[in-house]
């Protein structure tokens, strides 16, 4: 828009230097010519127009910068200097009504923020405290692991400092834009990691289950994990609320991509090896927020998740996988401890459904891990569907 309000003066004033240049190179060569014939001439005509024909070209040079500058505004505000990813082709509403249900905005363009008189409206409103705003947060495409994209972003934690968030979406969510997918959150078990940098072959494991039709596609969230520990899984028996609890994370992700409503019917957790006890007590500590969570080749404290599950909130029941390889004894004794501490514990905590995967094997570790992870893919995307 500056860009075009620009050109018509520019062209203008553009047209009247050229002009009063013409004039001023004609009334010197007249000047010229009379000085041959030695007859007297006035200047000052020339001068005028050759003053005029430098103010004029000032004002051009002036206004060429001012348009070259509006068209580089129009770029970056417009791309957000970010080239195109999957999660830039696609609106930052967090609404939606089911799996492959939601609507997009028109062209399927994330929505801007709002005009400042909307703001000062909703600033002097009779209503007490208005709600904050979604924040979309720009994500970063890095790869494209398992056949799907994954993206990262700075998102605030739940200390309010910014740590890194890799998002990965798969192959569906650029083929169907109008399909909204259910969410998992992967937790990490080493600080200031990812969970997908421990377990690096974890996509291809999720695509591997979508593509044999064993799971339905999800995106998979996988925050940094907190400094301040070696093992900050270690952390869930003193606050599991800490690791379940994190809002800035959801209204982020729900606010950028096209997920179903944070909630037990869209959202799930996971948690692979030293990351599992996170998953366990998100799961088990927010039964309300997430509908189920799946813990692969985990070692646990099972009085504390006992304590975490009893403390929960009445509504909701636990939905809990406790995976682990059939040569894998020490884990699967691990798994019917904390199993047995469940059953016996109180509310939440009592009404948990676990079920307890006991069968991978393979003549690697790297390929039984793929196969717990297809098993967990399976159960998150089959249980979450029927949560409520």
């Amino acid at each position: 828009m500056v860009r075009s309000l620009l050109l018509v003066p520019l062209l203008a004033v553009a047209g009247g230097g050229v002009w009063l240049a013409r004039g001023a190179l004609v009334r010197w060569r007249d000047l010229r010519v009379a000085e041959t014939y030695e007859l007297s001439g006035d200047q000052w005509p020339m001068l005028v127009r050759a003053a005029g024909a430098m103010v004029c070209g000032i004002c051009v040079t002036v206004l060429t910068l001012l348009t070259a500058l509006g068209a580089f505004g129009n770029i970056d505000g417009g791309a957000g200097g970010r080239t195109g990813s999957a999660a830039d082709r696609f609106d930052g509403s967090g609404a939606g009504n089911g799996f492959g249900g939601g609507a997009e905005g028109p062209g399927g363009v994330r929505p801007a923020a709002p005009p400042v008189e909307a703001v000062d409206a909703a600033t002097s409103a009779s209503t007490p405290t208005p709600s904050p705003l979604p924040v979309v947060s720009r994500f970063d495409s890095v790869g494209h692991p398992g056949g799907g994209e994954l993206l990262q972003s700075a998102v605030p934690g739940p200390d309010g400092h910014p740590r890194n968030v890799r998002v990965w979406l798969p192959a569906q969510y650029a083929k169907d834009p109008n399909a909204r997918f259910p969410v998992v959150v992967m937790h990490a078990a080493t600080p200031r990691k990812t969970a997908d940098t421990e377990v690096p072959d974890v996509f291809e494991g999720l695509s591997s289950a979508v593509q044999s039709a064993k799971s339905k596609p999800f995106i998979l969230v996988a925050p940094e994990a907190p400094n301040g520990t070696a093992h900050p899984c270690e952390l869930v028996a003193a606050a599991p609320m800490a690791v379940a609890d994190d809002a800035a994370l959801r209204t982020t992700i729900a606010a950028t991509f096209r997920t179903l409503p944070p909630g037990p019917a869209g959202w799930g957790t996971l948690g692979v090896g030293d990351g599992a006890p996170c998953a366990a007590a998100a799961g088990l500590a927010r039964p309300d927020l997430y509908g189920a969570a799946a813990a692969v080749s985990g070692r646990y404290d099972p009085a504390a998740l006992a304590r975490t599950g009893a403390e929960a909130p009445a509504a909701g029941t636990p939905r809990l996988l406790l995976a682990a390889g059939k040569a894998d004894t020490a884990g699967l004794d691990a798994a019917r401890k904390l199993q047995s501490a469940l059953r016996g514990g109180t509310g939440a905590a009592a009404r948990a459904e676990v079920r307890i995967s006991d069968n991978a094997t393979d003549y690697s570790a790297d390929r039984i891990r793929l196969r717990l992870v297809r098993q967990a893919a399976q159960y998150l995307g089959e249980t979450l569907g029927k949560a409520s």
